[in-house]
């Protein structure tokens, strides 16, 4: 009976929501009981092929009644209690593993921030205390100069119009600082430039900057335990423009800087505050070292909610379904998904335990409800489906903590760390 049980089959048929040419026939046909997702995706690439004479393979990801499968058929079908006796229905997507590593882009010192939320560049924060743009991977158009202490979060404002960027910092300096640039190559690279407006109001390191989505407004998260709110623009209609001071370096009067004041402050936290997200308009999250997780009305500058989850967390954001879930992670390996839309909220919906350090950044795909990335103080990046348990691919790049990571143009991670190095992977493929 053991030799039968081997040779055992099971009809299925293959369908997928990609477009052609990823459309394979819809006929059912007979394939082993223990197949893998190996197996599986040589028969999809067979017979994709099979029409078309020119097809690249390509790897793919199966699902089953919504799960992705990552067993033995067999062992799958066992495990859900799914009947092999009717003709299995099996969808396939892109598989999302980074197929290509570019040469990392050296820095002076740790890279502790990066946003890749333009197509255009990459900006990335660093412990030397300056900012740089890199248009491509060992390509730094721009370095932002002017901090005093480490940079430890960057946000991508607006690239409003086609030529202009604005752009914030947040530092162990204390400040903020916005800066503009323009995204045509300088014709001598990298151009130096210094920022437009300093935001001077918290008094310890301040961790985090996030924008509002029209980018009139920024809020940062400190470890005085405040969040504060500013505004981005230039003008002094707000009255928010403390002094114009033109300081003499080196007999020369460098351009004036504005200072901005902030316009409300969010108490609440009883510990540092790591992280900031503006998902909307009327609503900022934050975490902390206390062990919480707040929902901030703007208005009124009242936490709505809070998430207790017994851990002093390092990053947060908010993304997947309904742009509503709250991913965290802090002083342990485990990636930590919310639903605050859920009674009972403090229980996670989703807990990925394969990291094997402290979390230090999480990021949803702003195109995907179900992908997400973390990277950790284990020298990893994980990239997640909440669809399994287990980590899609597992990217390697880093020779040290991973201080933090971000998606850039859909289908590639960048990410930053103590090896000094911002590295890219790209091709992932994710749908």
């Amino acid at each position: 009976m053991e030799g039968d049980a081997e040779e055992r089959q099971i009809q299925a048929r293959f369908v997928t929501k990609l477009k052609p040419p990823f459309k394979a026939p819809v006929a059912a046909i007979t394939i082993p009981a223990n197949i893998t997702r190996l197996g599986l995706s040589t028969i999809v690439n067979s017979l994709l092929e099979a029409g078309n004479a020119d097809w690249d393979n390509q790897p793919f990801d199966f699902l089953i009644d919504g799960e992705l499968v990552r067993m033995s058929l067999e062992q799958f079908l066992l495990a859900k209690g799914i009947s092999a006796e009717k003709i299995l229905e099996i969808e396939y997507v892109k598989a999302v593993v980074p197929r290509k590593q570019e040469e990392p882009s050296l820095h002076d010192d740790w890279v502790s921030a990066v946003d890749g939320s333009c197509p255009r560049f990459i900006l990335t924060g660093c412990y030397d205390g300056l900012g740089r743009v890199w248009k491509a991977a060992g390509l730094c158009t721009h370095i932002l100069e002017g901090h005093s202490d480490a940079i430890t979060s960057v946000s991508i404002i607006s690239s409003g119009d086609e030529d202009s960027v604005t752009l914030a910092t947040a530092s162990k300096d204390q400040t903020l600082r916005l800066w503009k640039f323009d995204t045509e190559e300088p014709e001598n690279s990298p151009a130096k430039i210094r920022a437009f407006k300093i935001l001077r109001g918290h008094n310890a390191s301040v961790q985090s900057v996030a924008a509002e989505t029209s980018g009139s407004m920024i809020c940062s998260g400190s470890w005085d335990c405040t969040i504060n709110l500013w505004r981005t623009d230039k003008s002094d209609a707000e009255g928010d423009l403390v002094s114009i001071k033109k300081r003499k370096v080196k007999n020369k009067s460098e351009e004036s800087q504005l200072e901005g004041e902030a316009t409300s402050t969010f108490v609440g936290h009883t510990q540092r505050i790591s992280s900031v997200v503006w998902p909307e308009r009327e609503t900022i999250y934050s975490a902390s070292w206390d062990h919480s997780i707040r929902r901030w009305d703007v208005e009124t500058s009242k936490d709505s909610a809070k998430i207790f989850c017994g851990k002093a967390l390092n990053c947060l954001h908010v993304g997947g379904e309904g742009s509503a879930l709250v991913a965290a992670g802090g002083s342990d390996p485990i990636l930590r998904i919310w639903d605050p839309r859920k009674p009972g909220t403090s229980a996670p919906i989703y807990q990925f335990s394969s990291h094997t350090a402290w979390v230090s950044a999480c990021k949803w795909h702003d195109k995907s409800w179900f992908h997400l990335l973390s990277a950790s103080y284990d020298g990893k990046v994980m990239l997640w489906d909440l669809r399994t348990a287990w980590p899609l691919a597992v990217i390697e790049s880093h020779e040290d903590k991973v201080l933090c990571a971000d998606w850039w143009r859909g289908d590639c991670v960048v990410s930053g760390g103590v090896d000094c190095k911002l590295c890219i992977s790209s091709d992932t493929a994710v749908q």
